[in-house]
């Protein structure tokens, strides 16, 4: 936590350099790295689609090179099904877990300019904050469906919670700017483990794919 303030001061008071103020919104595409000592559960889980939304800022130290930081707000999670048929009767559940964080990217970026288009690349750590949280299962047998919803527990404590609240990993990305307007592609690759039952080298991590639209004013 003193660490994501850190980050939050320095985007905040930061005057070396050329900064330009922006904001970004897209959506995720985002599910979970699962495993323990035994095996790699992670193709069970598909995509969920979420967003991200929140102010941007870039630290120019040259019109090639800058660095992009902000405080986004952004959906992270999984779904997962299971489909199962006995004596004729087909049953399936259904778990979707819907996050929510603020996360702080610290990337460096390159850009190129060919003609009124500029092309980027982004690459850089990022830390988040777990806000809050919800796990939704649906259950469905005979043609009859129950649905139950549980408040996501945030702490490290295994008896009592569900998912630790700090998340960190790398974020690669690219895009094009045109008047000031972005369009990027972005993948964050989580490196923390954010379960909190860790017995038997249970791990989890987020894995999110970010398509963003941005506007940048002022532009550079």
């Amino acid at each position: 936590m003193k660490l994501l303030l850190v980050l939050i001061a320095f985007t905040l008071t930061t005057e070396s350099y050329a900064q330009v103020f922006g904001v970004k919104a897209g959506m995720n595409l985002s599910k979970i790295m699962a495993m323990d000592d035994e095996d790699n559960y992670s193709d069970e889980y598909k995509m969920n689609p979420g967003f991200h939304v929140g102010p941007t800022v870039e630290f120019y130290l040259s019109e090639l090179i800058s660095f992009e930081t902000g405080l986004i707000l952004s959906t992270k999670g999984f779904r997962m099904s299971e489909e199962e048929t006995y004596f004729g009767d087909t049953y399936e559940y259904k778990i979707k877990a819907n996050l929510l964080y603020i996360d702080v990217p610290i990337l460096a970026k390159g850009n190129f300019v060919v003609g009124d288009v500029k092309i980027y690349g982004v690459l850089g750590p990022h830390i988040g904050m777990g806000l809050s949280g919800k796990f939704k299962e649906e259950y469905t047998a005979n043609g009859e469906t129950e649905t139950d919803e549980e408040v996501i527990e945030w702490g490290s404590d295994p008896d009592k919670h569900d998912i630790k609240r700090p998340d960190f990993g790398i974020t690669a990305g690219a895009g094009i700017e045109i008047n000031s307007v972005q369009v990027g592609i972005s993948y964050g690759l989580g490196l923390a483990n954010i379960s909190a039952y860790t017995e038997g080298g249970n791990k989890i991590s987020n894995r999110v794919l970010g398509l963003s639209i941005g506007y940048k004013f002022g532009g550079n």
